[in-house]
């Protein structure tokens, strides 16, 4: 009997992840026994592969199929190695440049418009060497992506390369029908996660007259056309008032997600709007107030409080975001951030960084970690001062933080979101205040009595004895 791997399949390996596999259009490699991975190996059409529970149980995973003798699997589905880490994603900043103004903006460090942006020629080549490198998905941002003069090029490419678009960050302005057709006969449908700061507060957040209009009516066109859409709302003092009603609108309209998320201390919106940031724990009782009214609403949207829970609707089920180890068993070995460990942040001005969201505050402290127009990214993910952050452990990092190594939630938390611990404390070991504050002074208690009726996915026992 001869087979083939599925053309959906893809056979990977890397360094200390020797035997895995791609899903077509999912992110992360699975992972594979000794004995599956050798038999699949021997799945190229070449081999005759005697009856066996083995093959049957491949089969019947949509991993192989039977076919002719010499019918060899598709070129993406061959068995392919790479003598560097594992990294699944990058999150693509195409652009630097935007045609709103918007008073929050982390990209930069203080006002100036930022104007750095990747050429074709050089986005082409960094897309080859993502292939060469075993990446497999991308969010692209900016800026505004769609600024980008080749933004549908860059896609097209992306798909050239037997690659896909996950998740699409735009403000929504230059969406139409015809840039959707154009995803849809790529085969593109990432999760459009769309911009908007609150009915009445959007044309003053994002600096232009006209973008909250502009902005639903690309949400709508994106929903009518059958994309998913996830809106993301900026959260402080200023728009508190609005965000139920939006929520009603955005459910109305078809919306699967909004993410509401608190703005923070960043330069630019602390020079801009001072004194709007709401406090951590003022920040939480908002945010629990919105979720305890929003849950008997009967809305079916789901909704993402950044940093605090995340709420199903369908199911009637809650995850709190401070609890990474609901179990309590952590692995120490684990990365500090697994979004970090899994996503290459790559900004427009070709630098690297563990995470987006801190280009600015890296810029303006003067932190470099490596730089894409300097080095090769095989180079980068070998050996390199990016890949010494994004690899640090939970035990480096315990060790080299006396407050969580004696702390009895750490646990739970795994010490919160490195990018916070670094914005509050200026030290890139420092504690996430976020997460102290949550556990410390009760919160989890107060979600969990809050979400009564609810299940919830992150449910964890206080009495278990802590461990170091």
């Amino acid at each position: 009997m001869y087979y083939r791997t599925n053309k959906n399949i893809a056979l990977r390996s890397w360094k200390f992840v020797p035997r895995a596999y791609y899903i077509k259009d999912e992110p992360y490699a699975k992972g594979l026994t000794k004995e599956e991975f050798d038999l699949l190996l021997l799945c190229d059409g070449e081999h005759d592969i005697p009856d066996s529970a083995a093959a049957d149980s491949l089969a019947e995973r949509g991993l192989i199929e039977k076919c002719s003798r010499g019918e060899k699997p598709c070129e993406w589905s061959r068995h392919k190695s790479y003598d560097h880490r594992y990294f699944p994603k990058m999150n693509f900043m195409i652009t630097g440049k935007c045609n709103y103004n918007c008073l929050h903006c982390f990209n930069a460090a203080d006002n100036s418009p930022l104007m750095t942006e990747w050429s074709y020629k050089d986005a082409v080549d960094l897309l080859r060497q993502a292939k060469d490198c075993g990446i497999h998905a991308f969010t692209i941002t900016g800026g505004e992506p769609m600024l980008h003069p080749e933004f549908i090029d860059i896609i097209r490419e992306i798909y050239r390369q037997d690659m896909f678009v996950e998740e699409l960050n735009t403000n929504g302005y230059f969406l139409t029908k015809e840039i959707l057709d154009e995803f849809r006969e790529l085969g593109c449908d990432p999760l459009m996660k769309i911009s908007f700061d609150g009915i009445g507060c959007h044309d003053w957040m994002r600096g232009r007259k006209g973008a909250e209009e502009r902005t639903l009516s690309a949400i709508e066109l994106c929903v009518r056309n059958g994309f998913r859409v996830m809106v993301q709302t900026q959260v402080h003092k200023r728009n508190l008032h609005t965000l139920y009603p939006t929520a009603e609108r955005l459910n109305d309209m078809g919306v699967e997600a909004m993410r509401l998320i608190r703005t923070t201390e960043v330069s630019r919106w602390v020079q801009n709007s001072p004194d709007s940031c709401l406090g951590i724990e003022e920040y939480y009782g908002k945010m629990l107030d919105f979720v305890s009214k929003y849950k008997n609403s009967g809305m079916n949207m789901n909704v993402v409080v950044w940093q605090f829970m995340e709420l199903y609707s369908k199911t009637k089920s809650y995850g709190l975001k401070a609890v990474l180890c609901p179990g309590g068993e952590y692995k120490a070995t684990e990365p500090v951030c697994r979004g970090n460990r899994g996503m290459i942040g790559v900004t427009s001005g070709k630098d690297v960084v563990p995470c987006l969201q801190m280009s600015g505050y890296y810029e303006e402290n003067g932190i470099h970690l490596g730089n894409l127009g300097k080095t090769t990214l095989r180079e980068l993910l070998t050996e390199s001062a990016y890949l010494s952050e994004v690899c640090t452990n939970l035990y480096k990092f315990r060790k080299s933080n006396k407050k969580c190594d004696e702390c009895r939630y750490f646990r739970w938390c795994s010490g919160g979101c490195p990018a916070l611990g670094l914005l509050f404390t200026g030290d890139r070991r420092g504690s996430d205040m976020t997460k102290c504050l949550f556990y410390e002074n009760g919160w989890y208690e107060k979600c969990v009595d809050a979400m009564s009726g609810w299940h919830n996915l992150t449910s964890i026992d206080f009495g278990q004895n802590s461990e170091k």
